[in-house]
């Protein structure tokens, strides 16, 4: 004869769920010795940008250069419309120096433009990374995808690839700004975050 499943008896189930009386568990934060920030976490908007340029002392050079091209680009306009008595005016006029002046300035202000190309730019999407290598512009795009971990120090980032390779990201002006942003942005892309500093 068939018993209807609602009276028959049913088997116990193993506990599932230990009781809270176990006692504190260690946690897997506690274990690694990290503490995942999650409140810190930032997706920027699409269109957001965030850029950071070189420090001062890099384009130094550039500034004393800047500098010394705007002087002897305002002696040559001296020299123009002053007298053609003076040292200034034999010097650059009769002397024909004035196409020399007019490369220099020229010279003077791409160093500077060229200067400024460095930095990193931080998007929702990635990180690009501009530099100069024997005075020629290189620029680097990573994806959030490609970065597996972000390494952090108070002013420096490294970044570990999918690849296995690891990428410095170049010297900024604000530099303990864009680590902080990096680390709220990889944080909340996903992205394994490890500080070497102690806050």
């Amino acid at each position: 004869m068939l018993v209807p499943s609602s009276q028959q008896p049913q088997p116990e189930l193993p506990g599932m769920i230990e009781s809270a009386d176990d006692g504190d568990r260690p946690s897997v934060t506690d274990v690694n010795g990290t503490v995942a920030r999650f409140e810190m976490a930032y997706n920027p908007n699409p269109g957001d940008r965030f850029v950071f340029g070189p420090p001062v002392w890099q384009r130094l050079p550039s500034l004393l250069f800047l500098g010394f091209a705007a002087v002897i680009g305002a002696a040559t306009v001296l020299a123009h419309n002053g007298s053609s008595n003076t040292a200034l005016y034999r010097f650059i006029v009769t002397e024909n120096r004035t196409p020399l002046v007019f490369v220099i300035v020229l010279a003077a202000i791409a160093t500077f433009i060229r200067s400024g190309l460095r930095g990193v730019i931080v998007t929702r999407d990635g990180v690009e990374t501009r530099s100069l290598s024997m005075g020629v512009p290189r620029v680097k795009k990573y994806g959030w995808a490609q970065i597996d971990r972000v390494v952090l120090d108070k002013e420096d980032v490294l970044f570990e690839l999918w690849n296995g390779t690891y990428e410095r990201l170049p010297k900024v002006r604000e530099a303990a700004k864009l680590v902080d942003l990096l680390e709220r942005v990889a944080l909340g892309r996903g992205r394994q975050v490890t500080r070497l500093d102690n806050r």
